[in-house]
């Protein structure tokens, strides 16, 4: 496909077939056409109007329309080969006296035996430009460094995943890499400086580069490069690449662009991308917790938040695929998994045709609302987290980022009588005030969050929760604040995640309302909410002491190898000594708990975000849980 604005661009192609632009808008050809050829370069798109209508009743030009903002590379010099005269491109007369006729575009594409194959599904030739050592180097090693959320830490294994198929070696020393590519986070400000001060260092490396060795190359990928586009690439031209979350799959093909000098961005959203086939590799041997993505996008258009710009419409990843890389971590040794979403209890499996009727409209939390209609069909959550529940009893399952609307009753049931399935939800609450819920679009009150919460507990015996807030919402009053501190007391939660509120472009705050808290005040209230939090959390850990807590190992403590360090059911972190314990799998003996061991540690003191207790013995959760 060849396509050019007001300045064609006749290289580097990035997505299938190859697909190539300036700075104008996109037009896609399915028809191969000489390289050098710009259409949109006037007066050749005059002049080839007839040739375009021939083509498209023949049903061999299909024309599609795109932007900058989709799959692109910056303007370059003419490709090596291109004829001169004087130093120059020759003229457009003498390339359309050598360029193709319409006998060219015809030959070979008529139906065969009264069939019609298009041409697209043929198999496509390599990209002229993209010569085999480029598209085969197995010899260049990767540095990926990942920012923000757990979605980004599984973006970060799809992408390895992907890059490693295309001959790419890993490397943990940012010395030796000669590719650089950052995973990265958009949903504050802080977060976007953060990358941009880290690209700033490095691309200190590149003048450091020795003569001898190949260019170094930099890449953004995720949601930031989705937000800012091509505004990466012009800024300060630190950056070779720039994907976006659903593009990568196109990273061995931006990478070869960039390997010619060129820069490259593919940051199309779909409405379908789920990387189904794309088994993640996971990290080291060592690893006994995974995440597993299952949901990608969201359609909650919380006024707030970006992730619906960055991240696309809501879709979820077919049950089978789910179960198939659960079933390989468990064979690998992982005792934990998480499932992960942007809204991971709206979950909804429409990849077969048989599921369209499996399921009835979906039923949201008792007084809850959407600003989308009921979705009908498919396999819900409830279905796939029991069906992953019995790969294997002894790995313990979590689930985040959930949104309150989305807890039926089935998923509360499934917690509470599934051991692995553990007693820990997230239940991002985002302000105490009803008011300003309301203006956030969250869709229900302050009232309807907390009779989940008590339906919550009422329903989980020992239920720990957790919660987001942001302080400083547009309008938010002082009233509102201290509804906010109110409900942190009230409902006393056991991790929290608070941040102070960013205006982020794009987002429906940003077009009708107006930051108007002072950052000073917005940071004095973030400051309360985090005393708070952490008076409350205090109190809550508190109440374990003299209880038995069951600890799935992950490591010696940070502060001592004398102690091991792990987490409970409740995903709150437990210190204890690392001594001789009873084994309880092997009666009689006496063994040093392990990575991947669970251990029953009976806690001695708490503290807002720790536990210590001391090592009873070695157990499974199965045994666990029917001594409990």
């Amino acid at each position: 496909m060849l396509c050019g604005g007001a300045q064609g661009t006749a290289g580097g192609s990035v997505g299938r077939g190859g697909m190539f632009c300036g700075v104008g808008g996109l037009i896609g050809l399915s028809a191969k056409l000489p390289l050098g050829w710009d259409l949109a370069e006037s007066p050749v798109s005059t002049m080839t109007r007839p040739l375009q209508r021939v083509l498209g009743a023949a049903g061999l030009l299909r024309w599609r329309t795109y932007s900058c903002h989709g799959a692109c590379v910056s303007p370059r010099q003419p490709v090596h080969g291109e004829a001169k005269r004087n130093g120059r491109p020759e003229g457009l007369g003498a390339r359309l006296a050598a360029g193709p006729t319409l006998r060219d575009f015809l030959r070979d594409a008529g139906p065969a035996h009264g069939a019609f194959h298009h041409p697209a599904e043929a198999e496509e030739d390599p990209a002229p430009y993209l010569g085999t050592s480029t598209l085969a180097e197995g010899n260049r090693k990767v540095y990926l460094e990942t920012y923000g959320c757990q979605m980004n830490v599984s973006d970060t294994e799809i992408a390895w995943s992907i890059l490693q198929r295309s001959g790419y070696l890993r490397t943990r020393r940012l010395e030796d890499a000669d590719v650089i590519l950052l995973v990265t986070c958009s949903i504050r400000e802080k977060a976007e400086q953060t990358v941009w001060k880290r690209l700033r260092h490095l691309t200190a490396l590149k003048s450091k580069r020795l003569p001898s060795q190949a260019p170094l190359r930099i890449g953004v990928l995720g949601c930031m490069a989705e937000r800012l586009k091509e505004e990466i690439l012009h800024r300060e031209r630190l950056v070779d690449i720039v994907a976006g979350p659903d593009a990568y799959r196109d990273l061995p093909r931006l990478l070869a662009v960039a390997e010619s000098g060129q820069q490259a961005a593919n940051i199309l959203l779909s409405l379908d991308e789920t990387y189904a086939d794309i088994l993640p590799v996971h990290g080291g041997v060592s690893a006994i917790s995974a995440f597993v993505s299952i949901q990608r996008g969201c359609d909650n258009m919380c006024s707030y938040c970006i992730v619906p710009f960055t991240r696309g419409r809501e879709r979820s990843r077919p049950v089978a695929s789910i179960l198939r890389e659960v079933q390989m971590l468990s064979d690998q040794g992982v005792r934990e998994v998480t499932l992960l979403g942007q809204n991971v209890n709206s979950y909804r499996d429409t990849s077969e045709a048989q599921f369209s009727s499996a399921a009835p409209p979906t039923c949201l939390s008792s007084g809850f609302s959407t600003v989308y209609k009921a979705k009908r069909g498919g396999l819900r959550f409830a279905h796939l987290l029991e069906r992953v529940s019995e790969i294997d009893p002894e790995m313990r399952i979590r689930f985040t980022s959930p949104h309150p609307k989305d807890f039926p009753d089935e998923v509360l049931r499934l917690i509470r009588e599934r051991p692995n399935i553990c007693r820990q939800l997230h239940l991002p609450v985002q302000s105490g005030s009803t008011r300003v819920l309301e203006a956030m679009r969250r869709g229900y009150t302050r009232e309807v969050y907390l009779e989940l919460v008590h339906h919550v507990r009422d329903s989980i015996p020992g239920v720990s929760l957790s919660s987001d807030f942001i302080a400083g919402f547009c309008g938010e009053t002082e009233e509102d604040h201290q509804q906010t501190v109110s409900l942190l007391r009230e409902v006393r939660y056991s991790a929290g995640f608070l941040f102070a509120y960013s205006m982020r472009q794009k987002t429906r705050a940003f077009h009708r309302l107006e930051d108007d808290v002072p950052a000073e005040v917005k940071q004095q209230r973030l400051a309360e909410l985090i005393a708070v939090f952490r008076e409350e959390a205090a109190q809550v850990n508190a109440a374990a002491l003299g209880s038995t807590q069951l600890v799935l190992v992950e490591g010696p403590s940070k502060r001592s190898d004398s102690e091991l360090c792990g987490r409970s059911d409740g995903n709150i972190k437990v210190i204890f000594p690392n001594v001789e314990i009873e084994d309880g799998t092997n009666p009689g003996t006496r063994v040093r708990a392990q990575l991947g061991d669970y251990v029953s540690v009976k806690i001695i003191s708490a503290n807002s975000q720790t536990l210590k207790g001391v090592p009873l013995g070695r157990t499974t959760l199965r045994e666990s849980a029917s001594a409990c």
